[in-house]
């Protein structure tokens, strides 16, 4: 866990009962969360933040302010975990929307977000290079990015899991945010019942808006780091990457991923990969 998050936060999910109508959006870090945190919030609660709220406020992170804190939230409760399976709450009441990323950008991301909070990691000088061993390790923030991805694959066929890329939903925003109010029911469709309804969540969710006041999203951060909302997109991992460590994630992705089909999702991402990895060093 970060430095920063108090150890009863994560002692008190166990505590934590989940009621009928709960929402949670699951990822392993990095993998889109801010951006499906915030097209859910507009969905369900129908209003934009402004420039001095928080996100946090309003979809709080199970692990990191314990489950006392959403006693008061309005309901539905929006809920954030990067939790895997087996430590998160769970009820056939609740509704789960579990985003996932191709891992070769969400390590160069992780990377980038780690650097730039010194509050919560000992890594502000740390390069890619040991961020990379760490990360194939699984010795990160909530551990092994196989594992979590596995443990929720297992539970995308359930009528109250909706498994998302990050991928389809940058190439066809539209559309994921229709297939997201459909899975959340009558509030959310309600809030893209038109055209022009749908064109302002887009919006208010795109990358060019979420680049603007990003106190909304995440405390701050020294004048050097990327902005939290840094680059988005995919394909950013070939700015850091070696070919050794292309073969590396490759042959893990491979390995702990055999027979799962998921790779058929990021097909031209480990095509471009499978290509790289063929150069040397």
């Amino acid at each position: 866990m970060p430095m920063g998050f108090p150890p009863e936060g994560l002692e008190s999910v166990s505590e934590f009962v989940a009621e009928d109508g709960d929402v949670f959006v699951v990822s392993y870090p990095k993998s889109g969360t801010t951006w499906l945190q915030y097209i859910v919030h507009l969905l369900i609660r129908g209003q934009a933040l402004g420039p001095d709220e928080s996100l946090s406020a309003a979809f709080p992170h199970l692990e990191e302010v314990g489950a006392a804190a959403f006693d008061s939230l309005p309901r539905p409760r929006l809920i954030k975990t990067h939790l895997a399976r087996a430590m998160t709450p769970y009820s056939e009441a609740c509704r789960y929307l579990v985003i996932v990323r191709n891992p070769f950008d969400c390590a160069v991301s992780f990377f980038h977000h780690t650097r730039g909070f010194p509050r919560h990691y000992d890594f502000a000088d740390g390069s890619f290079a040991e961020f990379f061993e760490s990360f194939i390790a699984g010795e990160v923030d909530f551990g092994d990015y196989f594992e979590h991805l596995v443990s929720w694959l297992a539970e995308a066929d359930r009528d109250n899991v909706l498994l998302l890329t990050y991928e389809g939903l940058t190439i066809d925003p539209a559309s994921g945010i229709r297939r997201i109010a459909q899975f959340l029911g009558t509030r959310a469709l309600a809030s893209v019942s038109t055209d022009a309804a749908l064109a302002r969540v887009v919006d208010e969710t795109s990358l060019t808006s979420m680049r603007r006041d990003q106190q909304r999203w995440s405390s701050a951060r020294p004048a050097w780091a990327p902005a939290f909302v840094r680059r988005g997109g995919v394909g950013d991992w070939r700015s850091l990457f070696t070919p050794r460590q292309a073969r590396a994630l490759l042959a893990k992705f491979e390995r702990r991923l055999a027979g799962t089909g998921i790779g058929d999702l990021w097909a031209d991402v480990l095509a471009h990969a499978r290509a790289f990895a063929e150069l040397e060093p």
